[in-house]
């Protein structure tokens, strides 16, 4: 499997960084993007780009104290200042009820 990597700087999630991330993701299944000093070290503003980055890429995303709904084929994780993007060949639709 090959990982690709890219880095997110100062100028943010922009239109072109959009544009290079989905081509990106028709070659691979798994991208690194390193979150530049530049950009942000404040763990609430990674947390915050993941979930732009998943909902610009078309993850539908609802969150309730009830019931939680995923729907999409992508994925993310952080482990430090970097965000783990994973494309999966189905799309994802998951429902877990809480009590």
């Amino acid at each position: 499997m090959l990982i690709r990597q890219m880095q997110l700087g100062k100028s943010g999630i922009t239109e072109n960084f959009m544009n290079s991330l989905k081509a990106q993701f028709k070659n691979s299944q798994v991208m690194k993007i390193s979150v530049l000093k530049s950009a942000t070290r404040d763990r609430e503003e990674i947390i915050k780009i993941k979930d732009e980055l998943l909902e610009k890429l078309g993850k539908n995303f609802e969150s309730s104290q009830t019931v939680e709904k995923f729907h999409g084929n992508f994925t993310g994780k952080i482990i430090g200042f970097t965000i783990i993007l994973r494309k999966w060949r189905r799309t994802i639709s998951r429902e877990k009820i809480q009590k």
